[in-house]
């Protein structure tokens, strides 16, 4: 495998695009339970299926998908990205997975939010970025404030996970409320 591209450097982790040959890595990561529970997955997906999920979203140009990698191994850890993007508008919404479950509980998925925030304000000129996320991913809740994210109202009960249903959380950032990383460490 050739070294990756990096677009974006922070302390712990990069950001370069997503590759067609770690579809597969991409896929064990979704098929993982601890991974898929907290997108609200609940069924396996096949190498084919992730395929053309990773040709679909090359190809769009309402979506931009970020590899997250750990800095220092220059190893694929977990994807960020932007979509339902509308430059005209200014918005987009936002979802992180970091897929390789040692990495969890590490920084590296506020970090990737914080390096994708500032692409997204600062390089692409949006306003306005929002994520929902499950009320019982309290370790994603803390990653997204920590990130400059605020939660502006709640979906009730609306979601199913095992034998409980769950709020779904709306929460959103806005350019004059994200707190830059270093330009120098990001795309110039």
């Amino acid at each position: 495998m050739d070294d990756p591209v990096i677009n974006i450097v922070g302390e712990r982790v990069s950001l370069g695009p997503l590759r067609r040959e770690l579809v597969g890595e991409y896929q064990r990561w979704f098929n993982d339970e601890s991974t898929s529970r907290t997108l609200g997955l609940s069924w396996p997906t096949t190498y084919e299926e992730e395929l053309a999920t990773f040709e679909r979203r090359v190809a769009s140009a309402s979506e931009i998908y970020f590899t997250v990698y750990e800095r220092v191994t220059v190893r694929p850890v977990g994807i960020a990205y932007l979509y339902e993007v509308d430059a005209r508008h200014r918005r987009a919404s936002f979802g992180v997975t970091i897929g390789a479950a040692e990495c969890r509980g590490k920084g590296y998925g506020t970090e990737a939010t914080r390096l994708t925030l500032d692409y997204a304000f600062n390089h692409y000129g949006l306003n306005n970025v929002m994520l929902t996320v499950y009320e019982f991913n309290t370790g994603g809740i803390r990653a997204y404030e920590k990130a400059g994210f605020r939660e502006f109202g709640r979906r009730h009960q609306c979601s199913r996970m095992g034998q409980q249903l769950w709020d779904i959380v709306y929460m959103e950032c806005l350019a004059e409320w994200f707190d830059s990383v270093s330009t120098s460490n990001s795309m110039g």
